[in-house]
This record gives structure tokens, sequence and C-alpha cells, in this order.
């Protein structure tokens, strides 16, 4: 309980230093699972966190959810936009990442998304390599995430930092809405849904590769651990 009520006060509190330029600002007021600045920010009643809008709907869907950030459970019908926090992102402005330029809090996510320093740093962004070879055996039967296939043109066998460069070079324009590869070829994937603009999709959800983080053969791989401890324990 003490842990909610200091994670709830620390939520509230006013951010410190100047409003007018301070670059922390931006990661003040950041979601916690998206890490832009927020979007239609709700905050969750029990603990006071607050994620955007879009962010917090999985955790929603689930029959008793868990706060994403404190793990401590919490009633979905007490979700509420957070007003104040939407008051403070028109309020304060922070320095583009790219450009160096002031914009406010509210209109960052946009401004990111067109500018073109920050389209080149994220284009340019070394491609992850293992510290260490992987002891663990690639599967045989399992799709490929690995590289992805343009939207736009078809263009194939192109990982998630060469899709990127790939569509702010050839496809920054294009209109169309299409299906992200990188997310429908994952488990929780929705191969029919099409975003309304890939290329901000793109900058905003894909900064890291999921196999960095994922094991996809978690279960398998626990499955196989238990029943090793059984043959063991009966012999």
């Amino acid at each position: 309980m003490f842990r909610s009520l200091v994670a709830s006060a620390h939520q509230r509190q006013p951010p410190t230093g100047s409003a007018g330029g301070d670059s922390g600002l931006e990661a003040q007021y950041s979601c916690p699972i998206c890490l832009e600045v927020y979007h239609r920010p709700v905050a969750i009643g029990s603990c006071g966190h607050t994620f955007c809008g879009e962010c917090l709907q999985p955790c929603l869907r689930v029959p008793s959810p868990l706060c994403p950030l404190c793990r401590l459970p919490f009633d979905p019908k007490k979700v509420d936009k957070a007003a104040q926090v939407e008051k403070q992102l028109s309020s304060y402005k922070a320095p583009c990442r790219g450009c160096n330029k002031k914009v406010t809090l509210a209109k960052m996510r946009v401004h990111v998304s067109s500018c073109l320093k920050v389209q080149e740093q994220m284009a340019n962004c070394p491609k992850f390599v293992p510290v260490v070879p992987t002891s663990q055996p690639i599967p045989s039967n399992i799709p490929n995430r690995s590289t992805f296939a343009c939207p736009y043109c078809g263009a194939r066998n192109l990982d998630q930092q060469e899709l990127l460069k790939h569509c702010v070079e050839s496809h920054r324009s294009d209109p169309n809405r299409v299906v992200c590869p990188i997310c429908s070829a994952m488990p929780w994937g929705d191969p029919s849904y099409k975003s309304a603009n890939f290329l901000q999709h793109l900058l905003h959800r894909h900064k890291f590769s999921y196999d960095t983080f994922v094991f996809y053969r978690a279960k398998t791989k626990r499955l196989l651990f238990i029943l090793q401890y059984l043959c063991l324990t009966r012999n």
C-alpha cells in the first residue's frame, strides 16, 4: 500500500526545472510502454501511473489486469483520462531530439514523425549484433521474424532497420494504409490490421528487434526442463 501511495504521489508531481526548454521534460512525460510522449494519456486510479490510452488497452482486455509499471492489480473501470497531464503537455516545451527545435510536448510526436534528422538517426542506427554467438538451436519450423517484405513495393529480405531506411527513402509520401509486416509476423500480431501512417508506426513501435528481447520458445523450453526434472527424480 505504501509503495502505491508513493508511486501515485510521484506520478502527480509537477516537473522540475524550466518549463521552456528542459530536455528532461520529454522523458518525464513519456509513456513507460512506448517510451514516447504521452498520447491521449490515461491514469490508473489505484496506483496513479499514467500511460498512453492505446498502450494500456491490451492490459484492459484481461480478466485481472496488472499495472505494467508496478505490477499491482487494478480495476479497469477506474482508469480515467489524465486531464492534468494533457494540460501540462500543451503548456511545456522541449527540444526535438533531432533538430533541437523547441515544440510543445503535445505536438512532439507529430513533429518527430516528420523531422528528417530524427528519421536519418533511426535509419542509420547500427544493426544489433550479439556479443557472443547464441547456443540456442534455431528451429526450422517457425515463421521468419528476422527479415520482412516492404508492404508498399514488395522489396524482400529487409531487417527492421533496413525496412525503416527503405521506407524513409522510397515511400515517405505514400498515403496508402498497409499491414505492418513486423507486427503480423509476431504470435500476437493481427495480419489484417492496416496502419494509417506506417512510417510513423515504424518510428514509434519498432525501435528494437523483438528477437533481442523475446524468446518465442519459452514454453517449449520450460516443458523440456520439467520433463528432464521428472526423469531425474524417478531415477
